[in-house]
């Protein structure tokens, strides 16, 4: 069972799975195997903002990747709107790349800097061939508009605006082409946090006006908080927990959620601890725990913990957690 699914959902993963080889030696032979994905079912669904957190190096990114299909898994299904975009071949894929699009997290090295903005923002008209030239042209300066930047800046260049306005650039190239997923990838992590509340409001703003779906991918809890429906944490590879996000802010049930909240900057530096805070580094995915992944820096870790893999299961409505502490019983996957 898909965790989330809905009647309503747009995208739906099921088994989805990258594994990446490693090669080494003087015949590149294969010496391991790096499990970026590791069978990950889930759900979005239309209109909403599903938040994706985890820490650097557990498979975010690359999930949203596979999502688009930029990337061809390893085994596992992506359904969008109905479609299994894994079995399209390239020219079928073609048309459903207008509803997919993605907002990159690094504002500076996504924009060309040889092209114009007019030009960047235009380029997926361009490709699909939406549009007389003038009729394009009219297009972009419309969605300048639409993302508080100056028509009048259209033959401007990258480098003549500041990071804030470039991710308003990218922000307007995802929406050219009236997309129904937005994969918005760290988009406001490069960004001042004053600049950050301005671009997360935006995006709110767009996804209202437009009926927009996001997966919002972060290491950054409080703007996955203000900005996400639903919370999705992962961890090397798998998902952890998943839930509504007032759900999971204020009753987090997996350990590794537990001290993520805890990790989080507090506004009253004097407030009480109540949760356990992380320690240890993530372990490398090249060479992933036994069990469950968490359990060497569990502060709750028990035998059964090290030998098996706990099941994705919903322990509350709406509210998936992988974690023995959580089960009556100790069938694993």
């Amino acid at each position: 069972m898909v965790q989330g699914s809905m009647a309503n959902d747009l995208v739906v993963l099921e088994g989805l799975k990258k594994y990446y080889p490693m090669t080494g030696g003087v015949f590149r032979r294969q010496v391991g195997t790096v499990k970026a994905v590791d069978g990950i079912d889930l759900a979005i669904r239309r209109g909403e903002t599903l938040g994706l957190v985890g820490e650097s190096g557990c498979g975010k990114s690359t999930l949203g990747r596979l999502i688009l299909r930029l990337e061809p898994p390893t085994a596992g299904t992506v359904e969008f709107d109905g479609q299994n975009v894994l079995k399209l071949s390239a020219r079928a894929m073609r048309p459903l790349r207008k509803r997919l699009q993605i907002i990159f997290q690094d504002p500076y090295s996504s924009l060309n800097p040889r092209q114009t903005i007019g030009r960047i923002i235009g380029e997926g008209l361009v490709i699909h061939r939406v549009g007389s030239p003038a009729e394009r042209r009219e297009r972009v300066r419309e969605l300048m508009d639409l993302v508080g930047l100056r028509p009048e800046q259209i033959n401007r260049y990258p480098h003549e605006f500041s990071g804030g306005q470039r991710q308003r650039i990218g922000v307007a190239r995802a929406l050219a082409l009236n997309p129904d997923l937005i994969i918005c990838d760290e988009p406001v992590s490069a960004l001042d946090v004053s600049i950050q509340a301005q671009v997360l409001n935006l995006l709110m703003d767009l996804q209202d006006q437009f009926q927009l779906t996001y997966l919002f991918v972060s290491h950054d809890l409080s703007v996955v908080r203000h900005i996400s429906d639903r919370v999705a944490v992962m961890y090397l590879g798998r998902l952890v927990e998943l839930a509504a996000k007032q759900q999971l802010y204020s009753q987090p049930l997996h350990p590794y959620t537990q001290a993520l909240l805890a990790a989080a900057p507090k506004p009253d530096p004097d407030s009480p601890k109540q949760r356990e805070h992380l320690a240890g580094d993530l372990p490398s995915p090249l060479s992933p725990p036994t069990g469950c992944h968490f359990h060497p820096r569990c502060p709750r870790v028990m035998p059964i913990c090290r030998d098996q893999i706990p099941a994705f299961k919903e322990q509350q409505p709406h509210h998936w957690v992988r974690c023995f502490l959580h089960r009556q019983d100790t069938q694993s996957e």
